[in-house]
């Protein structure tokens, strides 16, 4: 082991940094804080290590300090924590003077079992500065905050956002998106359009339909397994899998488990309502889907109400959607949901006193807040009434939040009510992120 870890040692630091898309993923800092880079299945966490190599040697850092290990490898199979110490020990017997000043990027270290103590010595030691990364359920938030007693950090890696899709291509706006001219306009909505359909998966953008449906599906199946079955021991693996589909399948729309128990239980598929309720849990944990609460005070009609539930990405809608519709609405609050993670907003979706819903109730870091509402189709007169009369009544329960309404086109409209914002879908996505 000691002579595997060794070369592999040289080999990673003579390794050339990868070609890559810049990610926009901020990372925490702190001192003696490891940084957990988290998120699903192939969104780019390793890239977003490999970025961390590339910037801290544009910033002088020499390479030989920058070590990059990857225990996905089948030579390590079989590696104890009781032999990590190794790696740090045959690290520094090759580079001494790298002491207090190496940064050690560890992917995939949780298939070595008991890694956590290892990693908490690096940093007791102080001569490392650590980051992590992995794709099992035993790498995330949860299981790094508890794991790691305090001394971790997490950043999550989703999917492209529309702009890193936009870098991806080659086309990222250099400019705002309401100084471009109207031809790049109308270009930059086309390409919105595909990646509302398409999804910001790196690896699936480009590929032919057939085989981004089939390599998406293969995503969700080996989280499914990987992440959620083989993670927490499940003992309804078909209840399971129901729950995924209807799930993916009905994204932005409402979800309970009460309701979703009975539709179970008439197909003949006995399982509890506790075991449902978490498989939710694990799905979300495992970053398959994200689920939104409705804006209340009270934790139990928290509990009661319907939660809404969105995949992790748009890209995912059309591989489980049955209708055979573009479901472009539902890919469009998609990705707006997904970008106020990103953005670091908590949110809620708020049902007024007089019934009406809004999509979202944004809340950012330093206090503001936004009432948001997301719309693919705004001609007709009803739904700009609709919409509107819904930012209308939340802003009387919510009357520091702000209203805007996202909408997919970006031709100009009339009768805006005083207080609201109209923004086209583009504008929004490529505005400036709050952090």
């Amino acid at each position: 082991m000691r002579d595997l870890l060794r070369r592999k040692i040289i080999d990673a630091l003579a390794a050339p940094v990868p070609r890559f898309t810049r990610r926009d993923v901020r990372l925490p800092h702190f001192p003696r804080k490891a940084v957990a880079v988290i998120g699903m299945r192939r969104s780019g966490k390793t890239t977003r290590l490999w970025q961390v190599v590339a910037d801290r040697m544009a910033a002088g850092v020499p390479r030989e300090a920058l070590l990059y290990f990857s225990f996905e490898d089948e030579l390590l199979a079989g590696m104890t924590a009781a032999e990590l110490h190794i790696l740090e020990e045959e690290y520094f017997r090759v580079h001494p003077g790298m002491r207090g000043r190496a940064v050690f990027l560890l992917d995939e270290i949780q298939v070595v079992p008991g890694w956590e103590t290892f990693a908490r010595r690096l940093l007791d030691a102080g001569e490392v500065e650590l980051f992590l990364s992995g794709s099992s359920a035993r790498l995330l938030s949860r299981e790094v905050a508890t794991s790691m007693r305090g001394r971790a950090l997490a950043a999550v890696v989703f999917p492209f956002s529309f702009r890193e899709y936009l870098r991806h291509l080659g086309r990222e706006p250099g400019k705002p998106f309401d100084r471009l001219p109207a031809r790049d306009r109308s270009s930059v909505e086309k390409d919105l359009r595909s990646y509302l359909l398409c999804g910001g998966f790196p690896e699936t953008i480009g590929a032919p339909d057939r085989d981004r449906v089939d390599l998406l599906r293969t995503y969700v199946d080996t989280a499914l397994f990987r992440d959620v079955v083989e993670r927490h021991a499940v003992s309804h693996p078909v209840a399971l899998r129901w729950m995924v589909r209807h799930l993916l399948g009905n994204a932005a729309g409402p979800f309970t488990v009460h309701r979703f128990h009975g539709d179970l239980h008439s197909q003949g598929i006995p399982v509890g309502k506790d075991t449902l309720h978490a498989y939710l849990a694990h799905l979300e944990d495992a970053f398959i889907v994200r689920t939104v609460s409705m804006e209340t005070g009270s934790e139990r009609k928290r509990m009661v109400n319907p939660r809404k539930v969105y995949s992790v990405d748009p890209g995912l809608i059309p591989v489980y959607d049955r209708t055979g519709r573009a479901n472009i609405g539902h890919a469009l609050e998609t990705a707006v949901m997904v970008e106020l993670e990103r953005r670091g907003a908590e949110a809620t979706w708020v049902r007024t006193a007089e019934g009406h819903e809004v999509d979202f109730l944004a809340r950012y870091h330093g206090g503001r807040e936004e009432l948001i509402q997301v719309c693919a189709e705004f001609d007709a007169p009803e739904t700009r009434e609709r919409e509107f009369r819904a930012l209308l009544e939340g802003k009387k329960e919510h009357p520091r939040a702000s209203r805007l309404v996202v909408r997919l086109e970006s031709d100009a409209i009339r009768g805006v009510p005083a207080g609201v914002e109209v923004l086209p879908a583009a504008e929004w996505l490529l505005g400036s992120s709050v952090r």
